[in-house]
C-alpha cells in the first residue's frame, strides 16, 4: 500500500527564477574578456622573445619581463577560458528540469 500523503510532485521543480540568468551572462563577459586579454598579453611576450620590438615600450624590455608576461597571459586566458566554459554550462541548464543528481544526468559539455 502506498502512502502518498506528504508527496508533492511540484517541489521536484526548481521554483522559476530569471534573476540569475543575465548576473551568468555578465560573468561570462567577463570571462571571456579576461580571456582576450590573455592572448594579448601571451603575444606581447612571445613577441618579445622572437627579437621584434617591444610592444609594450619600456614593460618588458627584458626576457624576464617578457617571460613575466608570458606566465601572466597563459594563466589569464586558462582562467577565463575554465570560467566562460562554467557559466555557459549553468547557463545551458534548463530551469524546467527535475531536480535531479547531477551524476545522474547525461555528459553533454
Amino acid at each position: 500500500m502506498k502512502l502518498s500523503d506528504g508527496f508533492d510532485a511540484r517541489r521536484l521543480r526548481p521554483q522559476k527564477t530569471g534573476s540569475g540568468n543575465w548576473r551568468l551572462r555578465v560573468a561570462a563577459a567577463l570571462a571571456a574578456l579576461f580571456a582576450t586579454f590573455g592572448v594579448l598579453l601571451l603575444m606581447a611576450g612571445a613577441a618579445t622573445f622572437l627579437g621584434r620590438p617591444p610592444a609594450l615600450g619600456e614593460l618588458n624590455d627584458s626576457t624576464t619581463d617578457a617571460s613575466v608576461l608570458l606566465v601572466v597571459g597563459v594563466i589569464m586566458l586558462w582562467g577565463g577560458v575554465l570560467g566562460w566554459r562554467k557559466c555557459r554550462r549553468r547557463i545551458r541548464q534548463r530551469k524546467a528540469d527535475l531536480a535531479m543528481s547531477p551524476h545522474l544526468m547525461k555528459k553533454r559539455d
